[in-house]
Parts: structure tokens; C-alpha cells; sequence
């Protein structure tokens, strides 16, 4: 059934409460090892350096720590509305979109801003039909699970939690991007294979698919921006 154009013009007058933050990672305090922002505001520009790990209007903290994490594990992340939101305050359920994750090998992961090439897709959990990736992240109450490639090269990485929010994408820079940067050190990895990458930005044009895309017009098929999930 189509959603009217009453319910999107709510959906899109409530999205100034509606905002979220990648704020933790494996059960970690918030901010330990998450570069996170005191605000939860959306980037809306595709080009900006702040499409990266967050920044600009949304400055992040600095964090010193640096996460260990084993190749071929599950990798938790944790979302919510705010900095002190609980597990029932992800995000509203009005915005609808793709939950994403990616991965980028730097020397210093607590430098590192992570503008340019090196950038991997290692999840996407999209749309099936009827329920979207932000369905079932909230569902999960705010935990993205993902896999971290057992064949990669071991070494300091950053992690890139990501959520496209497209209750308001039927227009040009309508689409709401949420995004925050772990530091960690992956341990166990075979470097068995080297993922082809992408630059950030530079992955994402304003009108690709999955970003220019009519929430409300009865779709059944959804097209994440970036490159292919990479599998070992």
C-alpha cells in the first residue's frame, strides 16, 4: 500500500527529533573507541568530507582507544537516538533505509581522518520487500551486527558504521546520511585476499538510485549507493 503524501510530509516534519548515533562498539562505553559527535544530526551532502566518519556541523571526539577485534567474528555496533538514549530510543521508525558497514586499512587508525580510496563494503542490510534495514535495527534495539572478513590483512582499520535515512530522498539532497568511525586492530586475519576499494566521498553521486528514491510511490526494490558487499 502507498504511504500519502499526509504521512510523508509528517514523516519528514518529524525527522529535526528523529536523528541517531553509531555510539558504541562490542558493548564499549560510548565513545570509547567511536569517534562520536554531541550532536545526532544527519551529512546531506554526498561530496563533503564529512560523509567520511562524521564531522562538520556534527564535530566528533577524539578517542585515543583503539579496538582489538578478531578477524571472522561478529562485530557489534550500537546505534541510538542520542548519546544517553536506552535500547528502545534508536531512531524513528519514519526513517526508513539501508544499514550499512565498511571497512578502510590505515597505519594510525586514532589519526587517520579516513578521507579517500581504501574504503570496503563488508555488510548491507537493505530492503526485502517490506521491512527495511532500519526495521530491523530497531527491531534489534539499535545493534548492527556484522562480520569482520576472516581474510583480510591483519592491522589497524577503521570501521564505518553507516544508515541512510530516505523519508525525505524523493528530493535532491533529501536522503539523511549517519555514519560514525571505530578505531580498531584486527588480529587473525590471513591476508589471503586484498579488497578492491572505493573513495569517500567519491562513492556516492546525490542521484544514484539509492539515494534519490521516492520512499512513498509503492517500490518493492531498493538499490544501496557504493560498491558490492566484498566476501571472502
Amino acid at each position: 500500500m502507498k504511504i500519502t503524501t499526509s504521512l510523508a510530509l509528517a514523516a519528514a516534519a518529524s525527522s529535526a527529533s528523529a536523528h541517531t548515533i553509531f555510539v558504541s562498539l562490542n558493548g564499549g562505553a560510548v565513545g570509547d573507541g567511536v569517534r562520536v559527535p554531541s550532536y545526532d544530526g544527519p551529512i546531506t551532502e554526498v561530496n563533503s568530507n564529512d560523509i567520511v566518519c562524521n564531522g562538520g556541523p556534527n564535530p566528533t571526539r577524539a578517542t585515543s582507544t583503539v579496538i582489538t577485534v578478531q578477524a571472522g567474528s561478529q562485530a557489534k555496533l550500537t546505534w541510538r537516538h542520542t548519546l544517553t538514549s536506552g535500547p528502545n530510543d534508536v531512531i524513528d521508525a519514519s526513517h526508513k533505509g539501508p544499514v550499512m558497514a565498511y571497512l578502510k586499512k590505515v597505519n594510525d587508525a586514532t589519526k587517520d581522518s579516513g578521507v579517500g580510496s581504501g574504503w570496503f563494503k563488508i555488510a548491507e542490510d537493505g530492503f526485502d520487500g517490506s521491512k527495511w534495514g532500519v526495521d530491523r535495527l530497531i527491531a534489534n534495539q539499535g545493534i548492527q551486527t556484522v562480520t569482520i572478513p576472516q581474510c583480510i590483512a591483519p592491522g589497524q582499520y577503521l570501521l564505518r558504521g553507516e544508515l541512510i535515512a530516505l523519508h525525505g530522498a524523493q528530493n535532491q539532497k533529501g536522503a539523511q546520511f549517519y555514519m560514525e568511525c571505530a578505531q580498531i586492530n584486527i588480529v587473525g586475519g590471513s591476508a589471503s585476499k586484498t579488497p578492491s576499494s572505493v573513495s569517500l566521498p567519491g562513492a556516492y553521486s546525490a542521484s544514484d538510485p539509492g539515494i534519490l528514491y521516492n520512499l512513498y510511490n509503492g517500490q518493492k526494490t531498493y538499490k544501496a549507493p557504493g560498491p558490492a558487499v566484498f566476501k571472502c
